[in-house]
C-alpha cells in the first residue's frame, strides 16, 4: 500500500471556509437587492 499523509491541511481549510463566507455573503447581498429592485419596479 502507499503511504499517505494523512494531516489536513489547515491553511487551505481556512481559506476555503472563508471563500465560501464571502460567497454566501455576496450572493446573499445580490438576491436581496434584486428582489427589492423587483419589488420597485415590477409593481
Amino acid at each position: 500500500m502507499a503511504d499517505h499523509d494523512n494531516a489536513m491541511d489547515y491553511n487551505e481549510h481556512e481559506r476555503t471556509y472563508t471563500g465560501f463566507l464571502a460567497f454566501v455573503k455576496y450572493s446573499t447581498i445580490s438576491i436581496v437587492v434584486l428582489l427589492a429592485l423587483m419589488a420597485l419596479f415590477l409593481v
